[in-house]
């Protein structure tokens, strides 16, 4: 027997739970980014994620109610997105705190900097791949805003790189899943998409 949800008549947070529980697993965005008087640098981890475009380029990473991270992007037209590796779980977390804005999650969490080549928000030094991006558009839907970012710049350590592409068992990558639940890479499965052959006409 189903359990039936109807979304209406469901308090928001309660269908929240459930629909975070259900689209998983997620990647998730550590995104950086800076004020735009440069005072404060950011970061926060946002696990609804994914590409938009692959030509150009563009992420797109979504911001629940007006956080920091949606804020800079509007100031600056920038922000880059740092790869959350399984290594970095405490890291990220903590971080995942909402701080004042004039908080710097780097200086909070001990997080160590490096500079971006093309725009002002730092990048995760300990993040083995980065996506350095300018705003493209954002687009307010319900009590959300989707950030749609333009990469225009990307940096990957070359030990995590196979085949001159990121590995993923050597990024071991962390994923969100429903609640406190978080989620590892898990096994790998390789398997070759099946192209369409006409059917015989004979």
């Amino acid at each position: 027997m189903r359990v039936e949800y109807d979304p209406e008549a469901m308090d928001r947070a309660v269908f929240y739970r459930f629909l975070t529980s259900v689209v998983v697993p997620r990647p998730i965005a550590w995104v950086s980014t800076i004020t735009s008087d440069g005072s404060a640098e950011n970061l926060a981890p946002h696990s609804f994620f994914s590409i938009a475009s692959t030509d150009p380029p563009i992420v797109q990473f979504t911001s629940i109610g007006r956080k920091d991270s949606l804020r800079n992007v509007e100031d600056t037209g920038e922000f880059v997105v740092n790869f959350s590796s399984e290594p970095l779980l405490d890291l990220i977390n903590a971080t995942a705190i909402d701080f004042p804005r004039s908080v710097s999650e780097f200086d909070t969490a001990g997080i160590q900097r490096e500079a971006s080549r093309c725009v002002r928000p730092p990048r995760v030094a300990a993040s083995h791949v980065v996506l350095e991006c300018r705003s493209h558009t954002t687009l307010r839907m319900g009590n959300s805003t989707l950030v749609f970012g333009r990469v225009v710049h990307a940096a990957a350590d070359e030990d995590y790189l196979a085949d001159d592409r990121p590995s993923s068992n050597l990024l071991r990558p962390l994923t969100k899943l429903g609640g406190d639940e978080w989620g590892t890479l898990g096994e790998v499965i390789h398997l070759r998409r099946i192209p369409y052959e006409e059917p015989d006409s004979k």
